[in-house]
Formats: structure tokens, C-alpha cells, sequence
């Protein structure tokens, strides 16, 4: 089994759209939450989303948006492009930037993506409606690829001229997650030298208000106090959107190219709950055994881990089942080991979230912080016995846990290590 290593990322997300500025945030502790106009209606009990700035994606022709004038988009990709498409796109340019890829490795049989999106529900209801208004052949011949689920994957593998393993993950909130873990697998194998590991999100009224009725969302006012994971007044999760992009390559490719890595992505491990279709099993038990594996495929132990980047949404349930998966994985190691979770910061970016949230370990690791607790006030009471530093602490991790969670009770847990 070959030795994996992330050698580039790229981010458009709430806290900084690139990695030099979420890392910022994530030193100074700056979230990126916002009163969204479009919910400060009478009707819409959810007022505050992570907003991803600098980017205007409100209409459906994408001829309108407007994006950094750093990245150049040619009309015919642009125009296949939901609004997760399009920061998807430009997180791939800074990925592959950031790696220090020529065009010649990225276009070859051994360089793969993966990639996980809800697809783009505003774009999908838009055409969908206009097809029963006004007919089907009155709807543009590419709103199929450019709002079903697998958008991304579409687009991307076209526009980047992607020829190895490509597909799309489908497992809600532990999407990148599984599509982490199935890259790291191609790449120990020997089945890949490299792929792109890509999650992104609309992040707009479509794409998050629905999980209102779920009462799964944060009705508080103040984006200050809005995502509060561990909290004793958390109340739900802040939604948000944008995208992030992991570039995997094998200790191979590293040597050959003389490539620098953030870290190792030493190992994985996944298991479901088999409890409820919507929420975590209250014991935790899918993502504990998620995290055995994970520790075991590593040989790893609890001792040995130094930060466990939490998938806690702020929501009541969801946070007490990983507090009581990660108590009985690390038993008197949870007074010792930090654990935080970034969407304090970001908010919850769905199905990218564990992209998202490996490449804030890699920069943790390559910068030798751990992130503190977001929007933490007063810690629940049931969690007193962890350890839940209020701000980024200036430790150097060697072995970070990240951990996933999602509808259906689908866990993964991935383990970094500095290289």
C-alpha cells in the first residue's frame, strides 16, 4: 500500500476564497455568517447563512454572474455551469496552481475526480417549471448537465480534460468524505497516481431553506451566535456554500515531481449507524466504529491523536452522538485531545463539508495551529469533560482525526498525519 499525500487545495468558501485567507480566518477566528436578504421575510424563521463573497450567482444565466477577475472562464464552459459549478471551477484553478501541476499530468490516464454536489435545486426547479409552463423544447439543451446531481462531475472531468477514474458520491453529508477515503484507496493501490477530490455547494435560498422543515437549521438572529457547535444553546446549523478541492497524489508522484505536501492521509474508515433515516444513532455507534477502523487500517492509537476536527453541525442531537462516539473511542484521552469544529466558522457546507474541512487540517498541519470552537459561549454541560479550546490554539498537530456524518447514519472517519 502506497503512502497518499494532499499537495494542493483550493477553497471558495464563507471564511476566505482562497487558502492563504481561510487560514487567516481560521488563526484570527473569523466566521463568515451574514443576515441572508433573501430569508429576512415574515415566513422564513432562518435569517443568517455563511455567505461566499465576491461572487454574484443570484441569476440563471450564467452571462449575468459576475467572479474575481482572476479566473478566466470560456463562455461555453460557463454556460453548463450551476452556481456550485462555477466555484467548484474556480477552486480547481487554484488547486492545480497551488499543486504545481502541468496540463500534461492532469490530462492523463492516471488522474482521476471525484466529486460530491446536491446538484443545483435552483437551476433544476427553473427549467423543470418552465418546461410544464412553456414545453420542453423551450428549456436550454444543457439544464440537465447543468442541474442534476452529477453537475459537477460533468463539467469538470470536460473542462479539465480529466481521462482517469471519475464519478460522483451520493452519501449526503459524508459525501466527501467516502469520495476521500475511494481516492486515497485508488491511489494506495496503485489504481491512480493522483486524483481530485471535489465538494461544492449552491448555497442559496433552494439549497438550504428546505432544511428548515427538518427544524434542522439555526433560527437565531445574530451571525455571531448562529453556529454554535457544543453549545448549550445550539439550536440547528448555519448552511452555507462555495466549494473545496484536495489534491491526493501517491508518495511517488511527490518524489518525482518534487512536490512539497501538507500532510499524509494516512488511512480511512467508514460504517452506518442502521438506526434512522435522518438522525445520528444517539450512541454514536456507526461513527465509533468508523474511527476504530480508521485508527486500526493507520495503526494508530487514541494516544497518538492529537485533534479530532468534529463533523458537530450545532445541532442538539447530532453533537451529543459524536461526543458520545468519540468518549468511547478515546475514553480518558477526551480530557486530553482538542476537538473543535470549524462550522462554528463556516457554517455546514453539506456535502462538500468534508473537503472543506480536510483541507483546514492540512493547513493546520502544515501550519502548526489547531482550530478553536467557533461561536462556543457556554459549553454544554454533558460535554464538560472534553477538551474545547475557545480559540486556535498555536500547537502543532501530528495526527488529526476528521471526522463525517451523514443522513441515513453514513460515517467516515479519515486520519492525517504531518508528513
Amino acid at each position: 500500500m502506497r503512502k497518499v499525500y494532499i499537495t494542493g487545495l483550493g477553497f471558495i468558501s464563507s471564511i476566505g476564497n482562497d487558502k492563504s485567507a481561510v487560514e487567516t480566518s481560521l488563526r484570527e477566528m473569523r466566521h463568515g455568517f451574514e443576515l441572508y436578504p433573501p430569508f429576512q421575510q415574515p415566513l422564513v424563521p432562518v435569517k443568517v447563512m455563511g455567505t461566499v463573497k465576491d461572487f454574484a450567482v443570484e441569476s440563471i444565466e450564467p452571462e449575468d454572474w459576475t467572479f474575481p477577475a482572476r479566473y478566466s472562464i470560456r463562455r461555453e464552459l460557463l454556460r453548463s455551469l450551476a452556481p456550485h459549478g462555477l466555484y467548484a471551477h474556480c477552486a480547481m484553478l487554484q488547486a492545480v496552481e497551488d499543486a504545481g501541476l502541468a496540463a500534461g499530468e492532469i490530462q492523463h490516464e492516471d488522474t482521476g475526480l471525484y466529486c460530491a454536489s446536491a446538484g443545483s435545486p435552483m437551476v433544476l426547479s427553473h427549467y423543470l417549471n418552465r418546461m410544464h409552463e412553456l414545453g420542453v423544447m423551450r428549456c436550454s439543451p444543457v439544464a440537465v448537465v447543468s442541474s442534476i446531481s452529477g453537475t459537477l462531475n460533468f463539467n469538470l472531468v470536460a473542462a479539465f480534460k480529466i481521462r482517469g477514474h471519475s464519478c460522483g458520491f451520493s452519501s449526503a453529508c459524508a459525501s466527501t468524505g467516502h469520495a476521500l477515503g475511494f481516492a486515497y484507496d485508488d491511489i494506495a493501490t496503485g489504481r491512480q497516481e493522483r486524483m481530485f477530490v471535489v465538494g461544492a455547494e449552491d448555497g442559496n435560498t433552494d439549497a438550504i431553506l428546505p432544511f428548515a422543515a427538518m427544524r434542522a437549521l439555526s433560527v437565531a438572529t445574530d451571525p455571531a451566535q448562529a453556529s454554535r457547535p457544543f453549545d448549550v444553546a445550539r439550536d440547528g446549523f448555519v448552511g452555507t456554500g462555495g466549494a473545496a478541492v484536495v489534491v491526493l497524489e501517491s508518495e511517488e508522484a511527490v518524489a518525482r515531481r518534487g512536490a512539497t505536501p501538507y500532510a499524509e492521509l494516512a488511512g480511512w474508515g467508514q460504517a452506518s449507524d442502521g438506526h434512522n433515516v435522518a438522525i445520528s444513532h444517539p450512541e454514536g455507534g456507526g461513527l465509533a466504529l468508523a474511527m476504530q477502523r480508521a485508527l486500526r487500517a493507520t495503526g494508530l492509537t487514541p494516544v497518538q491523536v492529537d485533534y479530532i476536527n468534529a463533523h458537530a453541525t450545532s445541532t442538539p442531537i447530532g453533537d451529543a452522538s459524536e461526543v458520545n462516539a468519540i468518549r468511547s473511542v478515546f475514553g480518558a484521552e477526551v480530557a486530553r485531545v482538542a476537538v473543535s469544529s470549524t462550522k462554528g466558522l463556516t457554517g455546514h457546507g453539506l456535502s462538500m463539508a468534508t473537503a472543506l474541512e480536510t483541507g483546514i487540517c492540512a493547513l493546520a498541519l502544515r501550519g502548526g495551529f489547531i482550530p478553536g470552537c467557533g461561536g462556543l459561549r457556554t459549553v454544554d454541560p454533558k460535554f464538560a469533560d472534553l477538551n474545547l479550546p475557545r480559540a486556535t490554539l498555536a500547537t502543532k498537530p501530528r495526527v488529526v482525526l476528521n471526522n463525517a456524518s451523514g443522513f441515513g447514519g453514513a460515517n467516515v472517519s479519515l486520519v492525517l498525519r504531518a508528513p
